[in-house]
């Protein structure tokens, strides 16, 4: 944890230097120079429009340029874009390729390249808990799947934000919502048409490099108010 304002005005600094596309409001490391020989997934930088109709419309903060809170909100938003789109762990900006490690419900630790092949909703939505607990199987969804469904079901986008943030960085907690309206099915329930919520924490441990560099090395995730269609209850670490 920063020892001093200075310290955390530093770091927030650094965090900010992600430069964000001129695409995309709050998401970095899409065009540019930087990316003229980034591995795309699907041959070129993606579009979030819709998801970030659906984030402006019908989020509960909005959070000022410069703000830790919008920082930390930019930053994880560029990670989750990253890990959905590049397919080389060496593109990736916003994380250590060899230090980064990820770990959901006590399991065991995976790498970033680990990570990046089951892809986030795999490595999120891991349960041992059985009957409508386990609506969602990560070990029989692939990446490609995983995202099939999640798409299908949230047409209109399945946003995040950041809704609080405590201390600062280098150590960085907060509280979060990931929300869409079900528009369509997942996995033989029927679209309800209800907005779909899940709130939970996250404390984060960021490395900064430079100025204008922030690498993350650590984090520990949890969902303590789960996706309601899938009947989670179980805490999840990453």
């Amino acid at each position: 944890m920063a020892s001093s304002t200075e310290g955390v005005s530093g770091a927030v600094e650094a965090m900010h230097g992600l430069q964000l596309s001129n695409e995309d409001p709050y998401r970095s490391h899409m065009t540019g120079e930087g990316e003229k020989d980034t591995a795309w997934r699907h041959g070129g930088p993606p579009s979030y429009h819709v998801v970030n109709s659906l984030f402006e419309q019908t989020r509960t903060q909005e959070w000022c340029k410069g703000s830790l809170e919008r920082v930390v909100q930019d930053l994880v938003k560029t990670w989750e874009m990253e890990l959905s789109h590049k397919t080389k762990l060496e593109d990736f900006k916003t994380l250590h390729p060899q230090k980064f490690r990820f770990s959901v419900n006590g399991g065991p630790w995976l790498t970033g390249q680990e990570t990046l092949k089951v892809g986030s909703y795999n490595a999120l939505l891991q349960t041992k808990l059985e009957g409508e607990h386990g609506a969602y199987k990560a070990s029989q969804e692939t990446f490609e799947s995983s995202h099939d469904v999640f798409r299908a079901a949230f047409p209109g986008g399945f946003a995040w934000e950041v809704l609080e943030v405590y201390p600062g960085p280098p150590t960085v907690a907060f509280k979060w919502r990931h929300w869409g309206v079900m528009e369509g099915p997942f996995k033989g329930h029927p679209p309800s048409h209800d907005t779909i919520n899940s709130i939970g924490t996250c404390i984060a441990k960021v490395l900064l490099l430079q100025r204008n560099k922030v690498h993350l090395l650590a984090a520990n995730y949890c969902i303590f108010k789960p996706i309601e269609i899938t009947k989670m209850a179980e805490d999840v670490y990453f």
